[in-house]
């Protein structure tokens, strides 16, 4: 069995890192922490987990902070988290069975992040990050702000989670970065490009964002899910102003980079369903769903897309259309993915006052 080294960098942590911890200290065998300047009681509630606490001046640098914490461990394995993440119970057992199985050749295991959440708790962003990995390899972090970790070698997937629950609200400190940056007068990669856009996007700066956004877009290089992803933001904001053409362009321009993705799809149907026009609307809420969602993509993810949503849409568009039957089917569809979805629940009712019986459809 391999033996793994947690390794965090925390500041002001208070209200997060007990809660992340109690669902971690049993599953490693060594817990380091980097406090980059805490003015609250982050240390010592840290202090009840380990002694291994250490002092990182904040440069305005992830990456650096983010290597000394690599650069204490001793163990096997390196683990990281954030301090307002936390391991679901499932997620710990599944953990621990590969803690006693890993092969030792493994120089990397990934894990799926969870980051966002609907009001039912179902997962409506995740991707996928390398979240364990071989210490003798000295992999390295890159990147001041949203940075990634560079591994090679044997890798494998696994269908473990980590949950990012987060309470804080969100600060200008990403933000903040990339404009100091700037200022600097640093040459920002494709990678920098698309992070600084949601940043921007994310604080309402929509023109700016949008301007950074199609800069990424017309970069060579940068991951084909980036820019998938990047065509949806624009989309969103065209339709959120009512600008249905610009919207439909970026969604269309997001099939240059892979076949169609099943969150632009429903876009497009939900474009088409706006008008009223429920023939073409239903021609790609299908095709949301015979899309296929990989499980080793990379990117961004709502699996919503790919599960109850288009068939709640198609609940809709059949009903217009007159075909009750179809429309009860896609319903309870949805209802097997999504079953306490508010929307979901009044169709059930409704179509349970029509005289459906409400049974999970196949």
């Amino acid at each position: 069995m391999i033996n793994i080294s947690l390794c965090m960098i925390v500041r002001d942590e208070e209200n997060t890192l007990a809660r992340c911890l109690d669902t971690a200290k049993d599953l490693v065998d060594e817990i380091i922490i980097i406090d980059t300047g805490s003015k609250d009681k982050t240390k010592e509630i840290a202090k009840e987990y380990t002694k291994d606490i250490y002092d990182f001046p904040w440069i305005d640098d992830f990456a650096a902070a983010r290597n000394f914490s690599f650069s204490k461990a001793s163990k096997d394995y390196i683990f990281y988290l954030d301090a307002d993440d936390i391991i679901l119970q499932e997620d710990r057992e599944n953990f621990k069975k590969l803690k006693e199985s890993l092969d030792p050749s493994v120089d990397s295991v990934t894990m799926k992040y969870n980051v966002g959440f609907d009001e039912n708790g179902n997962v409506t962003l995740s991707y996928r990050r390398n979240r364990l990995v071989k210490r003798a390899n000295n992999f390295k972090w890159y990147g001041p702000c949203h940075n990634y970790l560079a591994v090679n070698g044997k890798i494998i997937n696994t269908d473990i989670s980590i949950t990012h629950h987060k309470i804080r609200h969100q600060t200008d400190r990403n933000l903040n970065i990339y404009r100091n940056r700037i200022a600097r007068g640093d040459k920002f990669s494709s990678r920098d490009t698309f992070y600084f856009a949601n940043e921007l996007y994310d604080h309402k700066l929509f023109d700016e964002a949008l301007n950074n956004y199609d800069k990424f877009l017309n970069m060579p290089d940068g991951w084909s899910e980036n820019k998938i992803y990047a065509c949806g933001k624009i989309a969103d904001y065209y339709h959120f102003i009512g600008d249905n053409v610009n919207a439909m362009k970026y969604c269309f321009k997001s099939f240059e980079y892979d076949s169609p993705n099943a969150d632009h799809c429903c876009r497009l149907g939900d474009y088409f369903k706006e008008k009223s026009s429920f023939k073409q609307a239903i021609f790609w809420y299908e095709l949301a769903i015979k899309s296929q969602k990989s499980n080793d993509n990379w990117g961004f993810v709502n699996p919503s897309y790919w599960t109850w949503i288009p068939h709640i849409q198609l609940c809709v568009c059949y009903y217009n259309l007159g075909e009750i039957d179809l429309a009860y089917t896609h319903n309870e569809l949805a209802r097997n993915f999504n079953p306490n979805e508010e929307s979901i629940l009044y169709n059930t009712i409704f179509f349970k006052n029509l005289g459906y019986n409400t049974k999970k459809a196949e």
